[in-house]
Protein backbone atom coordinates (compact mmCIF):
# COMPACT_ATOMS: atom_id res chain seq x y z
CA UNK A 1 0.00 0.00 0.00
CA UNK A 2 3.18 2.42 0.97
CA UNK A 3 4.45 2.04 -2.67
CA UNK A 4 1.17 2.60 -4.02
CA UNK A 5 0.60 6.26 -1.77
CA UNK A 6 3.97 6.96 -2.62
CA UNK A 7 2.77 7.15 -6.77
CA UNK A 8 -0.30 8.69 -6.23
CA UNK A 9 1.13 11.18 -4.38
CA UNK A 10 3.65 11.97 -6.87
CA UNK A 11 1.13 11.43 -9.64
CA UNK A 12 -0.99 13.85 -7.99
CA UNK A 13 1.80 16.99 -7.65
CA UNK A 14 2.15 16.05 -11.35
CA UNK A 15 -1.71 17.10 -12.05
CA UNK A 16 -1.75 19.82 -10.05
CA UNK A 17 1.23 21.39 -9.96
CA UNK A 18 2.59 24.63 -12.22
CA UNK A 19 6.14 25.56 -14.27
CA UNK A 20 7.71 28.91 -13.33
CA UNK A 21 11.02 30.39 -13.71
CA UNK A 22 14.03 28.58 -11.48
CA UNK A 23 15.00 31.05 -9.01
CA UNK A 24 18.70 29.43 -8.76
CA UNK A 25 19.35 29.14 -12.32
CA UNK A 26 17.97 32.03 -14.44
CA UNK A 27 16.47 31.09 -18.00
CA UNK A 28 15.17 27.63 -16.72
CA UNK A 29 12.01 26.06 -15.36
CA UNK A 30 11.10 24.22 -12.66
CA UNK A 31 8.07 22.35 -12.00
CA UNK A 32 6.84 22.83 -8.44
CA UNK A 33 3.73 21.36 -6.51
CA UNK A 34 2.65 22.40 -3.12
CA UNK A 35 3.57 19.54 -0.38
CA UNK A 36 0.47 18.78 1.29
CA UNK A 37 1.35 15.50 1.11
CA UNK A 38 2.46 12.59 3.94
CA UNK A 39 5.71 12.96 5.25
CA UNK A 40 6.79 9.56 4.54
CA UNK A 41 5.72 9.43 0.65
CA UNK A 42 7.50 12.91 0.24
CA UNK A 43 10.60 11.72 1.98
CA UNK A 44 10.55 8.58 0.13
CA UNK A 45 10.06 10.19 -3.36
CA UNK A 46 13.06 12.19 -2.32
CA UNK A 47 15.06 9.48 -1.44
CA UNK A 48 14.31 8.37 -4.64
CA UNK A 49 15.59 11.79 -6.17
CA UNK A 50 12.32 12.11 -8.04
CA UNK A 51 11.46 15.40 -6.38
CA UNK A 52 13.98 17.83 -4.22
CA UNK A 53 12.11 19.20 -1.13
CA UNK A 54 13.13 22.29 1.07
CA UNK A 55 12.79 22.86 4.66
CA UNK A 56 11.86 26.35 4.89
CA UNK A 57 9.44 26.41 1.92
CA UNK A 58 6.19 25.00 1.41
CA UNK A 59 6.58 23.40 -2.14
CA UNK A 60 8.52 20.88 -3.73
CA UNK A 61 10.39 20.68 -7.16
CA UNK A 62 9.71 18.14 -9.22
CA UNK A 63 12.76 16.52 -10.80
CA UNK A 64 13.15 15.38 -14.59
CA UNK A 65 12.83 11.84 -13.54
CA UNK A 66 9.77 12.82 -11.61
CA UNK A 67 8.05 14.18 -14.46
CA UNK A 68 8.78 10.91 -16.51
CA UNK A 69 7.60 9.01 -13.69
CA UNK A 70 4.24 10.93 -13.33
CA UNK A 71 3.55 10.52 -17.27
CA UNK A 72 3.52 6.49 -17.09
CA UNK A 73 1.55 6.87 -13.56
CA UNK A 74 -1.04 9.11 -15.51
CA UNK A 75 -0.99 6.68 -18.14
CA UNK A 76 -1.82 4.07 -15.85
CA UNK A 77 -4.20 5.13 -13.41
CA UNK A 78 -5.75 7.46 -15.73
CA UNK A 79 -5.99 5.90 -19.15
Amino acid sequence: MDEKIKDLSLLLMFLTGWEEDSRKNPGEKAFCSWKGYSFKSLNQLADDKLIVQFKDKKLVILTESGKQVAEKLKTKYLN
